[in-house]
């Protein structure tokens, strides 16, 4: 049986992905904004100037995970999946299970407090402030969708020593530093 690869692509930043992170924000706001705290739009297509494979990532922020449970029926009754964690704490994921008209779109949904949402903002906000950063970054990406255009798994532990680093410039930064 042959196994189907996506092609990993990272392109040149689209303005256009601003617009539709709204579009997906409203939609995903009209099934559980009663549950949550925002929507923010984290991941590469976050940052203005920044290469990026074109998926959008979100993370839907919730006050506790006390909610937790009728957000996961909410989105259950408005066809989307949770995946659990992916061993990412304070990180739960989703998955759309039918065509909604958007673009390819990572759905995350978080305490405002746990871990998964303060780095995804952290690293954001710092590459949107940090134009070299940004630069050095956006270049790595491209060189690892080359290297390991089959291989997702490779691409995304390649980048842990970058994203590590620029956490610990920021969430993790010591005291007094």
């Amino acid at each position: 049986m042959t196994e189907t690869r996506r092609v990993i692509e990272v392109v040149p930043y689209n303005p256009e992905w601003e617009t539709e992170f709204e579009r997906i924000k409203k939609m995903i706001w009209g099934y559980i904004g009663d549950y949550i705290v925002t929507i923010e739009h984290v991941g590469s297509t976050s940052v203005e100037g920044l290469s990026a494979k074109p998926i959008i990532d979100l993370d839907v922020v919730m006050e506790s995970y006390d909610v937790f449970p009728e957000i996961v029926q909410r989105l259950g009754e408005h066809g989307y999946e949770h995946e659990g964690n992916f061993g990412c704490e304070g990180r739960e994921a989703f998955r759309r299970t039918f065509p909604d008209g958007c673009m390819k779109y990572h759905l995350y949904v978080c305490p405002k407090d746990g871990k998964g949402f303060l780095e995804h903002i952290a690293f954001r906000d710092y590459l949107r402030a940090n134009a070299s950063a940004r630069m050095e970054y956006g270049n790595l990406k491209k060189q690892l969708a080359e290297t390991y255009r089959l291989d997702i798994d490779s691409y995304v532990r390649n980048k842990t020593e970058f994203v590590t680093r620029i956490l610990k410039k920021t969430l993790y930064r010591a005291p007094g530093v």
